[in-house]
């Protein structure tokens, strides 16, 4: 009686060949068409982060602001305008710069961006601070090389300087190295 039961469940047993159940037809569906949605909205974001990076990089730009005759010891502010593109828009930004020449003759230029909260300072603004730039906004002020006296955190910032045919051209602005 057992083989006969034997024999029963054998021919009970499901076909050798694999099925898939409408189940699993609907989840593989459901599932690659949501990945493939998530896809679309994810990569966009992914490739405006990423895009910046895989841009090419230029040497950078100098700008040409001053002829080196005119630079002296004593700071002078000067005004130059630099293109620069934002996303796909295209402007001119007007930018500005106290150059001097140190004691050893070498030509050296200031932002004129207060490092305590962002006014622009001034050569010889104030007459409490002679011989110092000043910011009216605080009370910072800070040597002829930019270090910061009162106020202040850091010292002034200073542009990238190049001396090429006569003239000085400015870079990009990096923290200042002449003062410790």
């Amino acid at each position: 009686m057992s083989s006969e039961h034997d024999q029963h469940e054998a021919s009970i047993k499901p076909p050798s060949r694999l099925e898939m159940s409408r189940r699993q037809f609907l989840t593989y569906t459901l599932g690659g068409a949501t990945a493939y949605m998530a896809a679309g909205a994810i990569l966009p974001m992914v490739r405006f982060a990423v895009d910046p990076i895989l841009q090419h990089k230029g040497e950078g730009t100098s700008v040409k602001v001053a002829e080196i005759s005119k630079i002296t010891n004593e700071p002078q502010e000067f005004t130059f305008e630099l293109k620069q593109q934002d996303g796909w828009y295209l402007s001119n930004a007007s930018l500005v710069a106290w150059i001097r020449k140190d004691e050893q003759g070498k030509i050296y230029a200031l932002s004129p961006i207060c490092k305590h909260l962002g006014c622009t300072v001034g050569w010889n603004s104030d007459k409490n601070y002679p011989n110092e730039y000043h910011c009216p906004c605080h009370g910072a002020h800070y040597d002829k090389e930019g270090k910061n006296l009162a106020v202040a955190p850091k010292p002034l910032d200073e542009y990238v300087v190049k001396e090429e045919q006569g003239w000085v051209y400015l870079g990009e602005i990096v923290p200042n190295t002449r003062v410790k």
